[in-house]
This record gives C-alpha cells, structure tokens and sequence, in this order.
C-alpha cells in the first residue's frame, strides 16, 4: 500500500477529531441537534486552519443516514463516501479554477434538481473570493433563496474580497489560527500514535515555523521524518528549515546585556561560516526580547514550558525595560529594512550595533564609546578622590552619574540644565527659569507669568537637588514669580531655532537658481515650508 501522507492520514473525521477552533464547533453542533439550519455558511481564516475539514464534516452531519447530528456515524455509506472524496450530492468546487460566470452558471443550472443519493446537496466552495463579479452576481439569487434541498458551503482566506450582498446572505465563522503549543502537543500525540521518537523542543520548532497552521505543521513533520531517517530531532529540524542555533541567539542577548560591541560581532562572525538565515536569526531574537519583557512586567505569565525559559528569565533581572523595549523596536524595523541592505551579515551587524548606539545611559550602567557630547562634558577636576585618593571617570558615572558632570557655580544655566538631566514637565519648567541671584547656598531663579503652571513644590525640590548635585554642595534654591522671564534657555532656543530659519529663508530666496526657476515658470515660493537643515 503506497504511503499517505501525515496531513491526509490524520484529517479531522468528527468534530470532537478537531483540535482548537471551540468558537466555529459550538456554534456548528448546537445547530445541528437543535435543528437550526442556516441555507449558507461562510468559513474564513488563513490556511490550514480547518475550513475545509470543518465543511466536510458538516456536510457529513448532514447527510449520515443515521439522521441529522454533530456526531456522524462515520461508517455509513454516505459518511464514507464523502470521506473519500466520492459522495454524489457533495459538490467540491475550486473558485480559484472556475472564475468564470458560464462556469458558475453551469453549477447552478442543476440546484433546482432534488439529491441523488442524500438528504441535502451541499455545495462545498473553496477559495470563493477568487469568483469573478459576474460569477457573484449569478450566485446571488440562488444565495439567498436556494431550494430547501441545498446547503451551500463557502470557505475563503481573503473575505475582504468578498462582496457586502454575498456576507450578508451568509453565516460566517472565522477559524483562528492555532497557537503553537496547542500544535506542538497535537504532533507530539500523533507521533506517538506513529512510533516515531522526537525530541519537545524539535516540535516546539516545526510548530513555530508552521505558523498557526495545522496543514503546514504535518507537513513540515512528515519533512523531518525523512529528513531525520524515521526520528524527529531539534539539530535535524533546525538544519531542516535553517534555523539558528539556539545558542547564539542567547549568546547575542547577553552581548546586550552586557552592552558589548565586541562579542556581539564575535557571535555574527561565527554565524557567518554557517551561511545563515539573517531575517530568522532577527525573528528569533525578537520573540526572545518579547518573552523577556513579559518576564520582567508579568514573571507569572511567561510560558512555563517555553524553550530556554531559565535564560530568559536571568536576562529580564540584566536588561533594563527600556532597554529591552528599543532593542524590540530597532530590530523590528531593522527586520523590514535587512533586504535593503548591501549585504545580509553588514545589515544584520548595523542593526545590533544599533541598539547599543540608541540605549539610553542609566543610573549604574557605562556609557558605551560613542561621539563627545558638549554639553555633557566631563573635566578631570569634575570627577573627586574617593576614599582611596583617586577615582576613574567611570567610576564617577557608576556611582554618581549626575555628580560625574559638576560644573563651576558661574557656569551658564543653560550648561547647568544639561547637566541636571532633567526630563518632563521639571525640564520645561528649568528651561523656562533664569538666574536672578547666586549665593554661597542660596539662589533665586525667575520664571515668567505666562509659565507658572509649570511650577509646584515637588518640581521645585526637584531642580534643588539636581543643582546641588551638579555644584557638589547644598544649595537652596527659591522660584520668583515676575512678568515675562528674560534670556531663558527656552528663549534661547527659539531665538536659535529663529535664527536658523531666517538664515535658511534667505539661503533659498537669494540662490539664483532658485530665482531662475521662478522667472521662468512664474513660480512662488512659499517661505513657511522653508526647513532648516538641521532640523
């Protein structure tokens, strides 16, 4: 007897067979032992999900000779002809193959005949949104009022393409895709019904791939028994479908972590000599950093079965949320953009460069070398003797990040903001102050009217901090209320950004080809969609 293949041998006979799907199955069973039929029945969801299977099985439920129910005999004749494809009143039809309105006439012109052989003709359309507007509008009348005698079956991925008049006229029922471990433990069942031995974690793989697809999953298993000589094995499975190995993925992650530049590109060197999968290395790392941001909200919620779920749960206590949090957005849009680049490995190597390149700097944690910062410059004299007479800048960053960047008690107060990194509401309300008067430990700021919502005692405690943490000594600090502040560094940059818009204005409106352009064309320009470069 020639071999069948593993998604055909194992096709759903009954509903109780099905596996997930509950929703469309209630509603489909107490339809039927309730005897409330509806004359069409619209089936939609990505593939292999179930839609033709489910059509099936209802068109056997109603036609067993054993009576109308959701649980078919199965071994009746008419139960097991339409198992075989063979039943006289079922009708399969491919929509994708008969577009065609004299294709859909055709099927119709014999709907008003009684069935051959069982109790309902059952018209099983497949893909039903490939049907021409022509072929939806012959099918509309019969639709919506067939013969007593017709059920009518449609199953569809696409029922946006479907029209309105055709959804009204049907009940419809959206399959959901499977969630992988409900697939990993359906193909661990079955290969125990098969003899074949196979490793929890080589399925959890075929799961992932198969995407929520029942019909994909047996397929790519019945791929790795051959693959794998009659065992199913994580290394078969992974070289099967080029896959990652496990470990570096993990070994990226802790580069992350550990934000360093050098084993990061040390792990894609080695991931080079195997000629790898770069866009499912980057899926892979981010369903990780998705289980780790979960591990770090909700521990409870992580998956206690999930693969390498002790390493994720160690790298959520390392990695900061934030940080975690931008890792996930970069590679998602480094995902899309990786066939844009020159090569797959440079693109894959920019994008993890890249998320060190944008991590914020946190208490406790090294800024990673990058391009000298002005306006957070730090002076060997900014940086005091700890208690062994001598300290390291980083060190200073470790232990007193703010501290770390003091500046003299002239300093600019612009230079001063910076330097309490300030965020929110209390930067807008330090950008908005101006220096009235300095003191040994007293000085008095100013802030405009016009922004005195912006001032409250938390905030207001809040920049004395930050300021005697910047000056290195306890300052008090007071908030005057006046008419309109003066040389804020909020003015100051408007000033700057005003500047700089007027320059470019100019730049524009006085290039002569610009000029000539609008000489000959007659054109305007409009000087308020005049940016900047900068900007």
């Amino acid at each position: 007897m020639s071999y069948q293949v593993l998604a055909r041998k194992w096709r759903p006979r009954k509903f109780a067979e099905m596996v997930g799907q509950e929703h469309v199955l209630r509603a489909l069973i107490n339809a039927l032992d309730n005897d409330r039929l509806h004359h069409a029945y619209l089936f939609t969801g990505t593939r292999g999900v179930g839609k033709t299977t489910v059509a099936r099985i209802f068109a056997k439920s109603l036609n067993c000779e054993s009576g109308v129910s959701a649980e078919p005999c199965g071994t009746c004749s008419a139960c097991v002809e339409i198992d075989e494809g063979r039943f006289v009143d079922l009708i399969e039809v491919d929509a994708a193959s008969r577009t065609r309105v004299e294709d859909t006439r055709e099927l119709l012109d014999n709907v008003q005949y009684a069935p051959t052989r069982g109790r309902y003709k059952v018209y099983l359309v497949d893909e039903v949104h490939m049907l021409s507007a022509h072929s939806f509008n012959a099918l509309l009348k019969t639709l919506e009022e067939p013969p007593p005698h017709v059920k009518f079956l449609l199953a569809t991925t696409d029922p946006q393409k479907l029209p309105a008049t055709v959804l009204s006229r049907c009940l419809q029922f959206n399959l959901k895709r499977l969630p992988m471990p409900l697939i990993s433990d359906y193909l661990e069942t079955l290969l125990q019904a098969e003899s074949v031995t196979a490793e929890t974690s080589a399925l959890r793989l075929l799961a992932r791939a198969a995407d929520g697809s029942m019909r994909d999953a047996l397929s790519l298993l019945d791929q790795a028994i051959a693959f794998g000589d009659g065992g199913v094995t994580e290394a078969d499975v992974r070289s099967m479908l080029g896959t990652i190995e496990r470990g570096h993925v993990t070994a990226i992650l802790r580069a992350l972590a550990d934000a360093d530049a050098s084993a990061i590109l040390a792990v894609v060197e080695q991931l080079a000599q195997q000629a790898p999968d770069y866009e499912g290395l980057l899926a892979e790392l981010l369903t990780d950093l998705q289980q780790i941001a979960i591990a770090q909200v909700a521990p409870d919620a992580l998956d206690a079965d999930l693969e390498a779920g002790d390493t994720l749960r160690e790298l959520a206590q390392r990695m900061d949320p934030e940080d975690v949090q931008l890792y996930y957005q970069v590679g998602l849009v480094g995902r899309r953009d990786l066939p844009l680049s020159p090569e797959p490995r440079g693109g894959l190597e920019m994008i993890l460069l890249r998320m060190l390149a944008f991590r914020p700097v946190t208490s406790g944690q090294a800024e990673t070398p990058a391009r000298p910062n002005p306006a957070r410059a730090v002076t060997a004299s900014a940086v005091k003797p700890g208690p062994a007479g001598s300290a390291t800048a980083r060190e200073a960053v470790a232990e007193a990040p703010v501290a770390a960047m003091s500046l003299s008690e002239d300093a600019d107060w612009s230079a001063l903001v910076e330097c309490m990194q300030l965020k929110g509401m209390s930067r807008e309300l330090a950008m908005n102050c101006a220096v009235q008067a300095r003191g040994d430990d007293q000085w008095t700021l100013t802030l405009g009217s016009e922004h005195q919502q912006l001032l409250s005692k938390q905030r207001q405690q809040q920049l004395q901090s930050r300021l005697s943490e910047c000056l290195g000594k306890t300052i008090k600090l007071d908030i005057a209320l006046q008419g309109r502040s003066a040389n804020t560094p909020a003015q100051q940059r408007r000033q700057a950004a005003e500047q700089r818009q007027a320059s470019a204005v100019e730049a524009i409106t006085s290039d002569p080809n610009v000029k000539a352009f609008q000489k000959t064309f007659d054109a305007t320009l409009h000087n308020e969609t005049i940016r900047p470069r900068d900007s």
